[in-house]
């Protein structure tokens, strides 16, 4: 019995210290920002729903959000103009040319 009573003891000293790591490796609220690639995102879904009638190409997408228009950057923003056209958000009027779905 008197095992059971100091290991019970002991449980919340654990769990003090179980915390008090926690909160030291958790970020804050204040502290953590969105990833990048979700404002990325959102930069794009921003772009085609104020130009809705506008068929843009990669290049022409990155130009106008003010991105880096280098091959490896266009490459990046492919996967989420597919991911968008999938999902049915966007058309493609044509071959490497994408557009809101009105």
């Amino acid at each position: 019995m008197t095992a059971v009573l100091a290991k019970a003891e002991a449980h919340p000293a654990e769990l003090a210290t179980t915390l008090k790591v926690i909160a030291e490796l958790a970020p804050t609220g204040a502290e953590s920002e969105p990833p990048e690639s979700a404002s990325a995102h959102q930069a794009i879904v921003n772009a085609f729903n104020a130009h809705p009638d506008q068929a843009f190409r990669v290049r022409e997408l990155h130009e106008l959000l003010g991105m880096p228009t280098s091959d490896p950057g266009m490459n990046v923003t492919r996967s989420p103009l597919g991911r968008l056209t999938r999902q049915g958000f966007l058309t493609q009027p044509g071959r490497g040319r994408y557009q809101k779905r009105t």
